[in-house]
């Protein structure tokens, strides 16, 4: 019977041939699998870990200040921290302001007169919640010193800290009493229960704003970070520098720190935020590097995968896998988890309802399965629609992220080299118009081969074990 059908199925074809003058030469062919390597003994950076900042009172939106309800405000938390079954980011990034002491206190060198409400415009609150989730990555970052050290006397509109090079102020010289601000900020939070990792002086340095902003050359950022390291790192936190507006723009300030032998000891992170120009390379140093702030411009919410607006999921997951692998980032912090409006942020709050994009999935498929610690290794393909990156895990596991590009399917066989798996197992998380890291039929992996299908523009992530 078997044969007969063969027979049948044979004979059926050639007629279906010969009818519409086609060959079996024209008929479309099932595509060839790309090849991948995933090599293990190459080894580039280590990952601190992916986060989200809530500065400028969006903690205290999500903490129910206009109307989020409980329910929804752990619905929201779980969505962004949650290791199951949301992104499970790993940083938080906190900003600093003049809030601890906001008038003067009667001179650089008078008794400094703080004040602490325990709340921070909600990021205590939202630092607890991230805490509770198993982050213990916190980024204090300042906008801005108080306006009273500044050469324009104001937070907002730069300025530029008194006492540095060039910033000579009737008031005397404000370094020493700022560098003391930053560390008693982080102080705060340690009695809180809420343990600041690193510390930022600055945040687009290079950039004047309407908001909290303030201005530092290169020559003056390095300049500070020789005030401010010994004071942070005697406190016991770490400094960062320099968080500028551009990849390429913080170049000029890493270049800086690391041509100045002391200031190059203190700084622990160069940090750098991509609106003004993309990561298109490594900064220059041999220090960890951050990606610290972006989120893609527009105009209204877009809750889309993939629609050529250029904020839609498919740009966030490009741009994060070009960081990771163009600019070796040890970590990557997207700016709001969750606003409002027309953010693009990845949750978007609206009273007791929010709305969450296919960026945030974007970011998922990355932070929930590239953990702290984490080695990102070699990953190579000839096909240059396939954006691949791979990390091994410090339990064992190995991470392969498949961002592909092109309009057609892609099947892929992967060679595992020097990863320790010759025989197991990969689970995919796929995220698309119409999955958001939802867990796929696992696939096997034998004799150090896996072979899968990535679906047109999407993107796959695959947790690999023994």
């Amino acid at each position: 019977m078997q044969r007969r059908q063969g027979k049948w199925a044979l004979t059926s074809l050639a007629a279906l041939l010969t009818a519409t003058g086609a060959t079996a030469a024209t008929l479309p062919q099932a595509p060839a699998a790309t090849t991948a390597t995933i090599n293990g003994s190459t080894r580039y950076q280590p990952i601190d870990g992916f986060g989200i900042s809530e500065h400028f009172g969006r903690a205290a939106i999500m903490n129910g200040s206009q109307g989020l309800s409980a329910q929804h405000q752990r619905e929201i938390l779980d969505a962004l921290f949650n290791r199951t079954s949301g992104a499970g980011l790993s940083i938080l990034r906190l900003g600093i302001d003049s809030g601890i002491q906001p008038t003067d206190p009667g001179g650089p060198n008078a008794t400094p007169k703080y004040t602490w409400d325990g709340y921070d415009k909600g990021q205590v609150w939202l630092a607890k919640q991230a805490k509770a989730y198993g982050v213990n990555r916190f980024y204090a970052d300042a906008w801005t010193a108080p306006g009273y050290m500044k050469t324009n006397g104001t937070d907002a509109n730069g300025g530029t800290l008194c006492g540095l090079s060039g910033a000579t102020c009737a008031s005397g010289d404000w370094r020493k009493a700022y560098a003391d601000f930053l560390v008693q900020y982080a102080r705060f939070y340690g009695q809180e229960g809420i343990g600041i990792n690193d510390i930022g002086f600055t945040n687009e340095p290079d950039w004047t704003a309407t908001y909290d902003s303030m201005r530092l050359t290169p020559a003056q950022a390095v300049e500070f970070t020789k005030t401010f390291g010994p004071i942070a790192n005697a406190a016991g936190y770490k400094v960062t520098c320099c968080d500028s507006f551009g990849w390429t723009q913080q170049k000029a300030y890493s270049s800086a720190i690391e041509a100045d032998a002391t200031a190059r000891g203190y700084v622990s992170t160069h940090t750098g935020h991509s609106y003004a120009s993309a990561v298109d390379g490594p900064l220059p140093t041999q220090k960890r590097t951050w990606m610290s702030e972006w989120s893609p411009n527009g105009t209204t919410w877009n809750e889309n995968w993939d629609d050529g607006s250029g904020y839609d999921g498919l740009t966030v997951a490009s741009a994060i896998h070009d960081a990771l692998t163009k600019g070796n980032t040890s970590g990557y912090v997207y700016w709001y988890g969750a606003s409002t409006g027309a953010t693009r942020g990845l949750i978007q709050m609206d009273g007791d309802s929010y709305h969450v994009s296919k960026r945030l999935w974007a970011m998922a498929n990355y932070s929930r399965f590239i953990r702290p610690g984490a080695t990102r290794i070699g990953a190579t393909t000839g096909d240059s629609n396939l954006k691949l990156s791979a990390f091994r895990n410090t339990d064992g596991t190995v991470t392969v992220v498949a961002l592909n590009a092109s309009t057609s399917a892609n099947p892929v066989t992967f060679s595992l080299r020097n990863t320790g798996i010759t025989n197991g197992t990969a689970t995919p998380y796929l995220t698309d118009n119409t999955h958001s890291t939802a867990q796929q039929q696992t696939v096997t992996v034998s004799g150090s081969s896996l072979t899968v299908t990535v679906p047109a523009r999407s993107l796959v992530t695959y947790t690999v074990r023994r």
